[in-house]
């Protein structure tokens, strides 16, 4: 995030002592989305379209603080990836494409399965973490998501990724409409335009989230960890 951005969030953030209380690791799930290398490294399909990329490393360096608190405090861990083929494409998103003169190749589609552009960026799973594949913005889609946090006796989210205001904030309104109480990391997630970040964080703040900083949710479980 840009300072003037970091500045307008500090005053979202609630109690830290409060928050630690919200995310009992029992409870909880971290929940990172579609951290790609097609959406985060340079040589991946968005770097090939030219978009901005210079916040992506920042959010990740962020993500993987959680990652690390999370598998130390014994958080179940989520990693979802998008995983695209021909046969299960949008045919609603193909027809918008194609509407607004926006239609690509099939070399420059993203995340296609078994392709290196749907492989994680910078992050792997560990042992007991949950891998979830996706075909569509939202993590909850068709995927059994849900069914697997319930199982675990879930009902709190810790969502982060790629990109804010896409497939970040579309899960998190899901969540919300399953009852999940959702927790969004503002450094640990970004886009390619820093208003749109801004204003999605803006728009789950009112609406369908509490929105928190990394180091927030970090102390929270190095807190559990000691206990």
């Amino acid at each position: 995030m840009t300072a003037a951005t970091c500045r307008a969030f500090a005053a979202l953030l609630p109690d830290a002592v409060a928050v630690a209380g919200m995310l009992a690791p029992a409870r909880t799930g971290l929940l990172v989305i579609d951290v790609q290398n097609d959406f985060g490294h340079a040589d991946g399909v968005m770097g090939k379209f030219g978009v901005d990329l210079s916040t992506v490393d920042a959010a990740v360096d962020n993500m993987q603080r959680l990652l690390d608190a999370a598998h130390g405090a014994r958080v179940q861990v989520v990693l979802v990836r998008l995983q695209t083929s021909a046969l299960r494409d949008s045919l609603a998103a193909n027809l918008r494409r194609e509407r607004i003169g926006r239609t690509v190749d099939e070399d420059r589609r993203v995340c296609r399965e078994g392709r290196w552009g749907a492989e994680f960026y910078r992050i792997q799973a560990e042992a007991g973490d949950i891998e979830v594949s996706k075909w569509r913005y939202s993590s909850f889609g068709g995927t059994g998501l849900s069914m697997q946090l319930r199982s675990l006796g879930l009902d709190t989210l810790v969502v982060c990724g790629l990109t804010t205001e896409c497939c970040v904030e579309t899960t998190v309104r899901d969540a919300f409409a399953l009852d999940y109480h959702i927790f969004v990391p503002a450094d640990a997630s970004t886009g390619y335009d820093a208003q749109l970040h801004a204003m999605s964080l803006r728009s789950m703040e009112i609406n369908f989230a509490i929105i928190v900083d990394t180091a927030m949710v970090t102390a929270a479980w190095s807190g559990a960890k000691k206990a």
